[in-house]
Order: structure tokens, then C-alpha cells, then sequence
């Protein structure tokens, strides 16, 4: 695992619009790690890959969201506080996401569970232009992201006697 040099001088933020399309996804990912890269921030290899991979899961959800209503685009912003890099993802969709269970056999709706074990921290907020939601990676943790998803992943699955029914 190689981390770059520690960085001094605080980079400003660097944001940018994506259009609600899916083909405009890639080309946002590549655009928020070459900002990062950039910065020569001391970030390992391995956290650098879960940005890349969480900024296309959030940019991903904005842009099917807001596809679907207002093909109004989103807004990406990267910044760093000197310990740890945040991305934000603004767009007008109002309702806030909530990371729930994950269906096995479904082949979506993965997203922010990956977010949640991946991420050092992560959040969903209220923005005057509809939402924003956020997810930090630090330069250090205790378990990197590949093991914390591990440990998520062989969790045993609930019983039936441990789930409460709801009333219909």
C-alpha cells in the first residue's frame, strides 16, 4: 500500500456539473480522481479506489434520480480539510436517501450499502437546490475498505426469529 506525501497547503475544493445522463458518469468519476490526484494527497491506494468507486455510486444515483424528473443537472464537489477528502453530490431530488438491507438476488439498490462500508463517513442532507449527499475517506483507518465490506458481507444474515413483523 503506497501513500502519497503529505500534502501542506490545503487544495481550494474543485466542483463541476454532471449532465443526467449515464454516459456522463465515467467521465465525472475520472474528473474527481484526477482532482484528487492532483492534490498529491496522502491517501493510500486502496482509498483512492473506494473514491472512485463511491463517487460513481452517489453520481450514478443523482443522475438516474434527477433524469427521471427534471433532467436538471447535478453538482459534484470534491474538497479536503487536511485529514480527509469529502465528496458531495447536489441535486434537486428532495427526498433523502436511506441505506436499508440488502436483497441478494436483487441486481441493484447496492449502492449505499457501499457507501456506508466503505466510506469513513457518509450523510444525506436537506440543500436549498434539493439534496446533498457526502462521503469522507480519511488517510488512515483501522480497517481499510476492502476489509470493512468484508466483515459486512460475512455478517450472518438476521433469522427469522430476530426480524419483527410489521403490521400491514
Amino acid at each position: 500500500m503506497s501513500v502519497a506525501t503529505r500534502q501542506t497547503v490545503t487544495p481550494a475544493p474543485f466542483g463541476f456539473r454532471v449532465l443526467p445522463t449515464a454516459e456522463a458518469v465515467p467521465n465525472a468519476r475520472r474528473r474527481v480522481i484526477q482532482a484528487v490526484r492532483s492534490w498529491g494527497l496522502p491517501l493510500a491506494e486502496d482509498a483512492l479506489r473506494d473514491v472512485e468507486l463511491l463517487s460513481s455510486e452517489l453520481i450514478t444515483n443523482a443522475v438516474s434520480h434527477t433524469h427521471t424528473h427534471t433532467h436538471a443537472p447535478c453538482v459534484v464537489c470534491v474538497s479536503w480539510d487536511g485529514e480527509r477528502l469529502r465528496v458531495e453530490v447536489t441535486d434537486v431530488g428532495h427526498e433523502l436517501p436511506v441505506a436499508g438491507g440488502v436483497d441478494l438476488d436483487a441486481t441493484g439498490g447496492r449502492g449505499l450499502f457501499l457507501v456506508a462500508a466503505l466510506a469513513t463517513n457518509w450523510g444525506a442532507e436537506p440543500d436549498p437546490a434539493g439534496k446533498r449527499i457526502w462521503f469522507e475517506v480519511g488517510t488512515t483507518a483501522a480497517v481499510s475498505g476492502d476489509e470493512r465490506l468484508t466483515e459486512l458481507v460475512r455478517a450472518p444474515a438476521p433469522k427469522a426469529r430476530d426480524v419483527v413483523p410489521t403490521s400491514a
